[in-house]
């Protein structure tokens, strides 16, 4: 397997072909989306040059998983906003705000699935939980406010948006909560 420092590479050529050193096959953009899904490393280099070019080529991924799946993550207002920053002063810092954002991101979904794990442990509803779109909504506002606040502070210039209040959950509600999914748990298993 012809790897880089661990990196399974995979070469562009110019036909567009993508050929995977690593299983000796070619692959498709839609195989290197399953690799990243997977957590697999790899970079991608033009056949010829030698160029790393996995930045266009994972970008050209999203491109087609958001035009494909009509289940869109990026919202026009961001990528007006992403847009703006290019040839801007802020440009250098966008990518690790983004890089930082994303991770932490990260790190809280699995927080939270972990806690349902504990509250919910082997139950049917335990295992079929997901989490309410509406406490991820509140947490991309959150880090959209966090992103707009340190972008003003580079650029004390630019226009802020108008602050939207939002609520701290309370244990009283998070407790409500946890009741109404265990009557919920209730009904299913006596339906059961």
């Amino acid at each position: 397997m012809a790897k880089s420092d661990g990196q399974i590479v995979i070469k562009k050529y110019a036909n567009r072909r993508l050929y995977n050193t690593g299983t000796s096959t070619y692959v498709t953009l839609d195989d290197l989306a399953v690799m990243v899904k997977r957590g697999e490393d790899f970079i991608v280099q033009d056949a010829k040059s030698g160029e790393d070019i996995t930045h266009s080529v994972l970008t050209q991924i999203i491109f087609e998983q958001e035009s494909k799946t009509g289940n869109t993550l990026l919202p026009v207002s961001f990528l007006r906003q992403l847009i703006s920053f290019y040839g801007d002063q802020m440009q250098m810092v966008v990518p690790s705000y983004l890089e930082h954002s994303m991770q932490a991101f990260t790190e809280q979904q699995a927080q939270m699935r972990e806690q349902i794990n504990k509250a919910f442990g082997d139950t049917p509803l335990g295992k079929n939980l997901q989490v309410p779109l509406q406490l991820v909504e509140e947490q991309v506002r959150r880090n959209t406010e966090m992103f707009h606040q340190a972008m003003q502070m580079f650029s004390p210039f630019m226009a802020a948006p108008p602050a939207k209040e939002t609520k701290k959950p309370e244990a009283k509600d998070i407790d409500d909560l946890k009741e109404q999914l265990r009557a919920l748990q209730t009904k299913l298993d006596n339906l059961g």
